[in-house]
C-alpha cells in the first residue's frame, strides 16, 4: 500500500475546524490543546485558528489566553485589515468585567 501525502493545508484545515468545534461547544481549555498540538506539529496557526481559538477564549470568560493569541497573531504578523478588530473585540469581550483591561 502507498503512504499517503498529507497536505499542510489540509491538516490546518482539519485543526481549525476542531478549534472551531470547541468555540461552539464552549471547551477553551481543548481549543488551546489544540493551538498547542499544532505548533508541536510544526504546523503554523492561521488567522481562522487564532480567531477561533481567541473566541473560545471570548466564550469561556477567559480573557488572559485570548489577549496572549491576540499578541501571538500579531507577532506572527497575521493581523489583516478583517482579522484584527475581530480578534482585538473578542480579546475585550473575554476582559470585560477585568480591571487589567486598558485600552
Amino acid at each position: 500500500m502507498r503512504a499517503a501525502k498529507l497536505d499542510p493545508t489540509d491538516i490546518t484545515f482539519s485543526y481549525n475546524a476542531g478549534i472551531s468545534a470547541c468555540e461552539k461547544g464552549e471547551q477553551w481549555q481543548r481549543a488551546l490543546a489544540l493551538l498547542s498540538e499544532m505548533r508541536e506539529a510544526k504546523l503554523e496557526p492561521d488567522v481562522i485558528s487564532y480567531s477561533a481559538g481567541i473566541s473560545a477564549c471570548e466564550k469561556g470568560g477567559q480573557w488572559q489566553p485570548a489577549l496572549a493569541l491576540l499578541s501571538e497573531m500579531q507577532g506572527a504578523k497575521l493581523e489583516t485589515d478583517s482579522a484584527t478588530p475581530l480578534g482585538s473585540a473578542r480579546a475585550r469581550r473575554a476582559s470585560s468585567g477585568s480591571r487589567r483591561w486598558r485600552c
